[in-house]
């Protein structure tokens, strides 16, 4: 299985927020679209960044006041790793754990197409185990 299964059947939609927006308008943004994380794109719309909710925390946790009007690539991860429509769940699921993250944009010849989460490869790799026993429970039921 691979990441482009997941995009088609999730979509190629991913939330954006310009690297001069601010921390404020940031978490607005993830409570509107109830999501974890959003990805940082400079004024071309190329990815320059992502950022998530723990970030927002973490710098809460260490920063003066003032932290909502701070221009989110104050704090953004940039240059964050990503991955290929043609990149494998296991390899994309081995790239989260050892990163330690939740989130990887996806990019096809350096075009940002689409963001996928943890929990979108858990949810396929458990489909996809649901078929295989279903397949081998039908094998063996003839």
């Amino acid at each position: 299985m691979f990441v482009e299964g997941i995009l088609a059947q999730k979509g190629h939609d991913a939330i954006t927020v310009k690297a001069s927006s601010t921390v404020g308008e940031l978490v607005a943004t993830l409570a509107r679209h109830n999501i974890g994380a959003v990805l940082v794109v400079d004024d071309s719309g190329a990815l320059s960044g992502i950022i998530s909710e723990r970030d927002v925390v973490r710098e809460l946790a260490r920063s003066e006041e003032g932290l909502m009007a701070k221009p989110v690539a104050a704090i953004m991860t940039k240059n964050p790793q990503t991955c290929a429509p043609t990149d494998t769940l296991d390899s994309v699921m081995s790239k989260m754990t050892r990163g330690r993250f939740r989130h990887l944009p996806v990019m096809d010849n350096g075009k940002l197409i689409g963001v996928v989460s943890i929990g979108d490869v858990v949810k396929r790799k458990i489909e996809e185990a649901e078929q295989e026993a279903g397949a081998l429970r039908e094998y063996i039921a003839s």
